[in-house]
């Protein structure tokens, strides 16, 4: 990941934080945190608008690869944005809450 990437601790992350998860649809519905936004990846450039141009926006993925990249992006774009460390795998280690969109007990994937 290269260095320039602002990075928090999943425990670092403000209550009232935006968190946006850049996985795919599957991804997504087998397992997010309850307050997260979701635009994956490959659709981002298209919906940006749907960002808050103000405050920090907190990256999530997998494993923290894809939202480093998003991250970079972001920032080089104008938003004040910093990837969540170690992603959605980390985030359930911790024992952060995860909620399921397909209906079966949540997981990351």
């Amino acid at each position: 990941m290269p260095s320039s990437v602002p990075t928090a601790t999943v425990d670092a992350i403000p209550a009232d934080a935006t968190l946006l998860d850049v996985r795919e649809q599957d991804e997504w519905d087998a397992g997010h945190a309850p307050t997260a936004r979701h635009i994956p990846m490959g659709e981002l450039a298209a919906r940006l608008d749907e960002l808050p141009a103000d405050g920090q926006v907190f990256v999530i993925c997998r494993s923290g690869g894809r939202s480093a990249r998003v991250t970079q992006y972001l920032n080089g774009n104008g938003w004040d944005a910093v990837n969540v460390d170690g992603g959605m795998q980390t985030w359930s280690a911790l024992g952060q809450p995860v909620v399921s969109s397909s209906g079966q007990d949540p997981q990351v994937i």
